[in-house]
């Protein structure tokens, strides 16, 4: 059965995929994020292949959002799509444009530059739209994946660590951990998408030609995903084999690169782009990160591997999870007091800002959270310790599936959070200058 698969893995390899023949922007004039020193006279599009002009194909946006580009023509001998501009004042402006491809497809893209000033990211172009509760949904997925594959990993490798597990357990940790991986990759293409839809602001039928470089290329954002996908194709990789060979240092690989990679997370997010930011803040968020995942994985994994098979296990497995959600707790509790004291400049932005109530909601699941936990560690472990189970054993089940489900509701809301943002920093007062009284 595993050769046969092998044999299907490298087929799928060898068949091309099919080629995309529509035009494809190579060189633009300004150039994305470019900050220029005087008011360019043309904006210059060169395609890999000729293209028509569309009414309106280029368009020059202020920040109010009145259009200053002239009327677009084309350059057939250089594959131009070139419109005229009057001279624009210092300040930063939006390009958003759209050509007829040779083969039928509008093609389009949207891109900043600056007049005396930087230009501003391609995610606050003008008309893009900010997260979606789409995007807060797929997120939440993201972080659940993410929680199935590192927390599945490290619990088959930290916490059962000396047990080989029966057959059936060990078809399910698979099970659990290759959702995790594929749902990674799938979820994070769709992630991607919507972003890329909402900065360019086509329907679908356009959207699906448009051009994502500026996003993937020229944001923290995009180059996590890019990094993220390609990291976790390698993981994906690693866990594969390990369940084709059956090999346990390719499961320390996989779970190794799935803590590397899910840092790209701390690196694009707020804790990296947001002031006041430092490495600290970012360790920080990595710390934070790395414990949900540890603990939500280890819940998921405790009653689908453990409790439904390899019900010998469920005693030291338990116990010795026991012992890691404490730590995990722990880092979570430090890690997150610490955030929210950066990101919250006042007490009172906790119930006057949006991303402030969005906090308090996830304070109130995590202490709910906790106190299922300390339940189980201090009422339930000591009582499978002593070697008491029997019905304590069926009633554990139920219970970690509530805390599960809490969990996952905490997840929801960080996703919430990850694309709210966080009230603005003070500004500095400048220093006064002293008076000389000396007169």
């Amino acid at each position: 059965m595993r050769r046969a698969l092998v044999g299907v893995a490298f087929l799928a390899l060898a068949v091309p995929g099919a080629a995309f023949a529509h035009a494809s922007l190579k060189h633009e004039t300004p150039s994305f994020g470019e900050e220029l020193k005087v008011s360019p006279r043309r904006v210059v599009l060169q395609f890999d292949q000729t293209v028509d002009a569309l009414p309106r194909g280029i368009q020059v946006l202020t920040p109010s959002g009145k259009n200053l580009a002239g009327k677009p023509y084309v350059i057939t001998a250089q594959r131009q799509l070139v419109a005229p501009v009057p001279t624009l004042r210092k300040g930063a402006y939006t390009i958003r444009w759209q050509a007829l491809s040779n083969d039928g497809h509008i093609v389009s893209g949207v891109y900043t530059f600056g007049v005396g000033v930087p230009a501003p990211p391609v995610t606050a172009a003008v008309g893009a739209q900010g997260p979606t509760g789409t995007e807060d949904v797929v997120r939440w997925l993201y972080f659940v994946a993410l929680a199935l594959l590192v927390g599945g990993l490290g619990f088959r490798l930290l916490i059962l660590r000396g047990h080989p597990l029966p057959p059936r357990a060990e078809r399910r940790f698979f099970w659990v951990t290759g959702i995790g991986v594929v749902a990674i990759l799938q979820v994070g293409i769709v992630a991607f998408l919507l972003r890329g839809e909402d900065m360019l602001q086509l329907p679908f039928s356009l959207f699906i030609y448009g051009d994502l470089s500026p996003l993937a290329n020229g944001t923290r954002y995009g180059e996590a995903f890019i990094a993220m996908t390609l990291g976790f194709a390698l993981t994906a990789a690693a866990l594969y084999l390990a369940w084709l060979v059956e090999r346990r240092w390719l499961l320390w690989l996989a779970f190794a690169l799935g803590l590397v990679f899910a840092s790209g997370l701390s690196l694009s997010g707020h804790s990296a782009a947001d002031p006041p930011h430092s490495w600290l803040s970012e360790l920080a968020d990595y710390a934070h990160l790395t414990a949900a995942m540890l603990w939500v994985g280890g819940l998921v994994s405790m009653i689908v591997v453990v409790w439904h098979g390899a019900p010998e296990l469920r005693r030291t497995a338990f116990l010795r999870f026991s012992r890691m959600a404490t730590v995990l707790v722990a880092v979570l509790l430090a890690a997150g007091t610490y955030l929210s004291i950066l990101r919250l400049p006042h007490v009172s932005d906790l119930w006057t800002t949006g991303y402030g109530q969005v906090l308090l909601v996830k304070l109130s699941l995590v202490a709910l959270a906790l106190l299922w936990g300390a339940a189980h560690h201090f009422l339930a472990a000591p009582r499978l310790a002593a070697g008491d189970g029997g019905t304590l054993f069926s009633r554990l089940g139920r219970s970690m599936l509530g805390e599960s489900a809490v969990a996952m509701a905490v997840l929801l809301v960080a996703a919430v959070l990850v694309d709210s943002k966080p009230p603005p920093q003070p500004t500095p007062r400048a220093p006064v200058a002293a008076h000389d009284s000396r007169r």
